[in-house]
């Protein structure tokens, strides 16, 4: 971590304060494998939290250094508290507390922010609804499989929901990876909002809501039969809001969101119906004008919903103010990397390479995230080959293909990081 983000990070804290005590001194952990009520010692700053079970409930570990200290350890990540301490140690950065670590018994406690506030923003797939009083654990690439013995804790649980709308498990998993995935599938537009409108051939209007939705599901039909499982954001003519896509997808513990898209040319352009090929983005700020022209396009969608959950001013200010401890960011690209290179070479226009801009749909995803602008609508041969069953299934096999290529990467990463 860089003395500018830990700097940044204690900046942030302290965010709970006394006035936000739970109700009935409670939090609801969702997990992967279960959902666990915790209850909290109630303090005057909101309570606190055995640092024993925070550490089984994420799938960590927790050392004893003795003399009244111990190391949390999450994802790579090293907390070290001490007891009687308003602080914690990280990287050699001290993170200030709401209230002293103090021990319970034998049980070293430390405030709830922790939970709350310090461990989400490492990225590691952990979200805090304060809303709700709850903390939940997505199953993102970025977060590590929990444990067996997560569930053994002494703690009431309740069974998980089964995951709607998913692919049920393949019997057999893709060559060379060593678990199932689910991947988010994201049919661009629909309903009232028809994207852009394409262009006429032969008599046929190729309207992007068109394009996209049996690109999609082309594309969910690959996936399963490579053995990997498939949620989609929408599998028939209807509005989602740009808001709920990315819930839909963390709500299914999906690993990877792809949302598909077709190209408009710019009216400025020259020529712009000649103008071809394909495009793969992710979340971050914009470079060029044109970056931040299919940001604008694709944001546009918004018009059409009656309600979004955007905030006031920039929607997208919140996350955009956080790329820099966003751990996502770097998997987006590396997915958006090969899976650009996978379908450029099968799609018969130009390759426009990777780019970043900040699109609304990829904001709420949990996950590593891309967005695909398959072809131009606008040109007559790209909406021609994305429209036949040729051309969708050529663009389902190679977005296929670079997911699992990138799969594979991330376990060899993580393999080699574990040793």
């Amino acid at each position: 971590m860089s003395v500018a983000r830990a700097l940044w990070l204690a900046a942030c804290l302290p965010l709970l304060s006394a006035a936000d005590s739970p109700p009935g001194n409670a939090i609801r952990v969702k997990g992967v494998t279960g959902d666990t009520v915790l209850t909290l010692l109630p303090t005057p700053a909101g309570g606190v939290v055995g640092l024993d079970v925070m550490a089984r409930l994420l799938g960590g570990s927790l050392e004893t250094g003795g003399d009244g200290r111990w190391r949390l350890g999450l994802y790579g990540t090293t907390l070290e508290f001490t007891d009687g301490s308003p602080f914690a140690a990280y990287n050699g950065f001290v993170l200030p507390l709401l209230e002293p670590v103090r021990l319970v018994g034998t049980t070293p406690h430390v405030p709830l922010q922790v939970f709350s506030e310090i461990i989400p923003r490492f990225g590691v797939g952990i979200l805090w609804d304060r809303s709700r009083w709850e903390v939940r654990l997505f199953q993102g690439i970025a977060r590590r499989p929990e444990p067996a013995n997560a569930r053994d804790a002494d703690l009431p649980t309740t069974p998980v929901s089964t995951v709607v709308n998913a692919a049920a498990p393949a019997p057999r998993l893709p060559s060379g990876l060593s678990r199932g995935y689910t991947i988010a599938v994201d049919a661009g537009h629909g309903g009232r909002d028809p994207g852009n409108p394409g262009s006429v051939v032969g008599g046929r209007r190729f309207i992007e809501k068109a394009l996209t939705l049996p690109m999609a599901k082309a594309l969910a039909e690959e996936l399963q039969r490579r053995g990997l499982s498939v949620v989609m954001t929408r599998e028939r003519d209807s509005l989602i809001n740009l808001y709920d896509r990315g819930p839909i997808a963390n709500a299914n513990r999906a690993d990877l969101f792809v949302s598909l898209h077709t190209n408009a040319a710019n009216p400025n352009w020259r020529n712009g119906s000649a103008v071809r090929g394909v495009e793969t983005f992710f979340l971050s700020t914009a470079r060029t004008e044109d970056e931040a022209r299919v940001a604008q396009m694709e944001n546009d969608v918004v018009r059409f919903e009656v309600e979004t959950q955007a905030e006031k001013g920039n929607p997208l200010s919140f996350i955009l103010n956080d790329l820099a401890r966003n751990e996502h960011l770097r998997e987006s690209f590396d997915l958006a990397t090969v899976v650009q290179e996978r379908l450029a070479a099968r799609h018969p226009g130009p390759n426009r390479g990777v780019k970043q801009s900040p699109l609304v749909v990829l904001s709420t995803a949990y996950m590593p995230a891309i967005l695909i602008e398959v072809g131009f609508g606008t040109n007559a041969a790209d909406a021609r080959w994305m429209g036949s069953a040729e051309g969708q299934r050529a663009i389902a096999a190679s977005v296929a293909d670079g997911i699992i290529e990138y799969l594979g990467h991330y376990e060899r990463r993580t393999r080699a990081a574990g040793r």
